[in-house]
């Protein structure tokens, strides 16, 4: 198996709602990093070309640069928690690389760090985890 990991970042504020309190709002240095897996490289010997998935990523996170996340989509819906954050990144970033990814390639995680030593990760369902279900 193959990994390969990409990281971004960008400054956000939010406030997210505990135990029905709504916290002040407040800004982070949000650092983003994603990693794909897959067990097959192409014929250039590639899990995928590093380019295509740093601008997929920077794509995602792109409306969420010097913004309040609880004015952005979705989290304009959604309580912008880290949590959240990881889930929407990973999975909006799988969408933008249908077309480029190999088959047997996918996003595998995506680590969400929001201040220094603290940090979420989400990885979504394998699809034959899916299928077992």
């Amino acid at each position: 198996m193959y990994h390969l990991t990409v990281e971004t970042e960008f400054c956000a504020a939010h406030a997210i709602v505990m135990r029905g309190v709504r916290e002040p709002n407040h800004g982070h240095n949000w650092r983003v990093t994603l990693t794909l897996a897959g067990a097959s490289l192409d014929g250039d010997g590639l899990l995928c070309d590093f380019h295509a998935v740093e601008a997929a990523l920077r794509e995602v996170v792109s409306p969420f640069a010097n913004a309040d996340l609880n004015a952005t989509p979705p989290f304009d819906r959604v309580n912008p928690t880290a949590e959240h954050v990881a889930r929407h990144v990973a999975e909006s970033t799988q969408r933008a690389l249908a077309g480029v990814l190999p088959p047997d390639a996918r996003v595998a995680a995506c680590r969400v760090t929001e201040a220094p030593g603290c940090a979420v990760t989400y990885h979504p369902p394998h699809p034959t985890d899916e299928r077992m279900s």
